[in-house]
């Protein structure tokens, strides 16, 4: 039977004014004299400062409207407007993926098999956030071809140089089509976050209760994971131990452990290359539980 968790992994509008620059403006304007003639030819030029307010814009752009005049003229809040989109709080983010087996905990939902994923998520700046995120899978009749995660929580700093992530995640296997079998199920979760010199770590914990979908059984899964990057390089290096007690155990006796090494290469801020070695205790059954590297092709927007 497949199940999994999600590891939660939180535009910018540009201004810019024209300058319109007048022609000269002795062709434009009458000047009115009672008995001076001025001849052009004897002006000597120098520079001139117009005040702007003296312009008669009427007369320079004469195919402008008064609304357009006051559009041009209106002084532009840069602050402001960058924040057009962004004034109510919320944040709008995807990912894309392409993983030669989709790994998690040490086991594969893919059947060894690429696996299309890609995921959606809806921040707000007080730390609360929803999002979804799926996979192709391979899980035969109970649970079909898709899972379906739907999530939501909160993430915020709770003391300087510490993140709390806490949240509840639904899984959901949409195109399983066996009458009367229950898949889907919930699992909370939490963690917290934290920088040790150049390292990242995170220390986490999900916690799935009863629930028909597992055989009226539960499972605790607790993880630490670790990252680095290599300065001055666009290589960062990662780490994982994972520890499940439950019905998800891949040994025998209920309890197992997970790890797994990996290593990242930014190809710009946006796409990714990765590759991970994954292995699980427990007995190595051929595209499910046997230790191997994975590959990984990301976007995220």
């Amino acid at each position: 039977m497949l199940t999994s968790i999600r590891g939660l992994t939180a535009a910018s509008l540009f201004v810019t004014t024209a300058l319109i620059s007048a022609p000269a403006l002795a062709s434009e304007i009458a000047v009115e004299a009672e008995t001076t003639v001025i001849n052009t030819s004897d002006i000597v030029t120098s520079d001139v400062v117009v005040d702007i307010a003296d312009i008669d814009v009427n007369a320079v752009m004469p195919e402008l409207t008064a609304q357009e005049v006051v559009r041009i003229s209106q002084d532009v809040n840069f602050e402001k407007e960058s924040k057009v989109g962004g004034e109510s709080g919320l944040e709008l983010s995807g990912n894309v993926a392409l993983v030669s087996d989709y790994r998690f905990r040490g086991v594969s939902f893919s059947d060894g098999d690429i696996a299309l994923q890609g995921g959606i998520d809806l921040g707000h700046s007080s730390g609360f956030y929803v999002g979804t995120w799926a996979s192709t899978i391979s899980g035969g009749s109970a649970f079909g071809e898709l899972e379906l995660d739907v999530y939501g929580g909160w993430s915020g700093d709770v003391a300087e140089g510490l993140t709390f992530d806490v949240g509840l995640l639904y899984y959901i296997y949409p195109t399983g089509d066996i009458p009367g079998v229950d898949t889907d199920y919930f699992e909370p979760y939490a963690s917290i976050s934290t920088t040790l010199g150049p390292v990242s770590a995170t220390l986490g914990a999900a916690y799935a209760w009863d629930q028909d979908s597992l055989g009226n059984s539960d499972n605790i899964y607790v993880y630490t994971d670790f990252e680095v990057g290599i300065p001055d390089t666009p290589v960062s290096l990662s780490a994982h131990l994972g520890y499940t007690d439950g019905v998800f155990s891949t040994d025998t006796d209920g309890t197992s452990f997970d790890w797994g090494l990996g290593a990242s290469y930014a190809v710009t801020d946006s796409l990714s290359l990765g590759v991970n070695y994954v292995d699980t205790q427990g007995p190595s059954f051929e595209d499910f539980t046997d230790a191997g590297f994975f590959f990984t092709l990301s976007y995220s927007m």
